[in-house]
């Protein structure tokens, strides 16, 4: 097995950000501290410790409009990453495509790829934030629309060693290629985040890597990944476990104090997921929520225990085909990190 490191960061540079607007106080708030986050420098000090402990890579999430300066541009923070490591792979999870020019994308993923000879691997989505989508003026009906207009042509343009032109309802580019061409080919390695088993069987069926959400039950979790397999292996292709990344939320507890500590903050961060992820009316419901059984989307969706009673979690998940696990950056202190590589890791080495 492999395990890597999943989420993001906030700039904690010249105050907190601007005012809140009449009403939003209250929101802002709640979500000051995002659930994936800590500070950009602590993110790069520790994907730098990361490497040294042989954690296989650090993924990062992308987010706007938040108020509590989060990562709005990962690849650029990547970018820097690249500079200060040399082996562990560095991931996006996700790029929201639908509020990106393609063009304009490919060309910053090939950077990356070339500046870190070939470590990146490109996480997509469509998105799941409504009040993202709202604040983009793009409405969230079109983001599969959207998405699949764009990844067509992100992946030609990427794979292209000649100048090509491109006509389609969003997008007119003229006699172009994209410069620098990636080191990794045909391109670097797509992955896509989904969680509905329609999303999941197409994700196999288009060849992506699949990236699966820190939220579910180990047991629906496993449940996708199994869809996932099957879909491949329908498609006449063997499947790598190494292809789907599974986030996970982690607390190394020594006591029952401790254990009831890390649910409690585990059940606040999931209740405000939910509610970022679900539209105010209902109406609409990412796959990215959780069980709404807080309790129990903590104690079976969380590696929350002992040394010894993760591992046995994580030899669940194993025997159910997952071979590489993505811990959840708000979680993972350079103290965790090490206690993670020394008693948890040699497990499954």
């Amino acid at each position: 097995m492999k395990f890597g490191l999943f989420g993001g960061a906030t700039a904690k540079v010249g105050g907190h950000g601007a005012a809140p607007r009449p009403g939003e106080a209250a929101e802002r708030l709640r979500f000051s501290h995002s659930d994936d986050s800590h500070g950009y420098r602590q993110l790069i000090d520790g994907g730098v410790e990361a490497e040294r402990l042989g954690f296989h890579s650090i993924f990062l999430v992308e987010h706007h409009f938040t108020g509590s300066a989060q990562i709005s541009a990962s690849l650029n923070l990547l970018t820097y990453l690249a500079a200060r490591t040399s082996r562990i792979r560095l991931g996006t999870a996700v790029v929201v495509v639908p509020w990106h020019n393609p063009v304009l994308l490919a060309e910053q993923a090939a950077t990356v790829d070339v500046l870190s000879n070939g470590r990146l691997d490109l996480g997509v989505g469509k998105g799941y934030r409504p009040n993202e989508f709202q604040r983009f003026c793009i409405p969230l009906e079109e983001a599969t629309e959207r998405f699949d207009e764009s990844i067509a042509l992100i992946r030609k343009a990427l794979t292209s060693d000649e100048r090509f032109s491109h006509h389609s309802k969003r997008w007119h580019f003229e006699d172009i290629i994209v410069e620098p061409p990636p080191v990794q080919r045909p391109h670097p390695p797509f992955w896509l985040a989904a969680g509905r088993p329609d999303s999941v069987r197409s994700a196999a069926e288009d060849a992506y890597s699949l990236l699966l959400d820190q939220f579910a039950t180990f047991e629906l979790t496993l449940e996708r990944l199994r869809i996932y397999r099957e879909a491949v292996e329908a498609g006449g292709r063997r499947f790598d476990p190494m292809t789907v990344g599974v986030a996970r939320g982690i607390a190394i507890v020594r006591n029952a104090e401790e254990r009831e500590r890390a649910l409690g903050r585990r059940m606040q961060s999931l209740d405000r997921m939910n509610r970022l992820a679900t539209k105010a009316d209902r109406s609409y419901v990412s796959s990215m929520a959780s069980d709404p059984d807080l309790r129990r989307a903590a104690e079976q969706g969380t590696l929350i225990g002992t040394p010894e009673e993760i591992i046995g979690m994580i030899e669940r998940l194993r025997d159910g085909g997952v071979g590489y696990i993505l811990l959840s950056s708000a979680y993972v202190t350079p103290g965790l990190m090490q206690t993670f590589a020394e008693e948890i890791m040699p497990a499954f080495a």
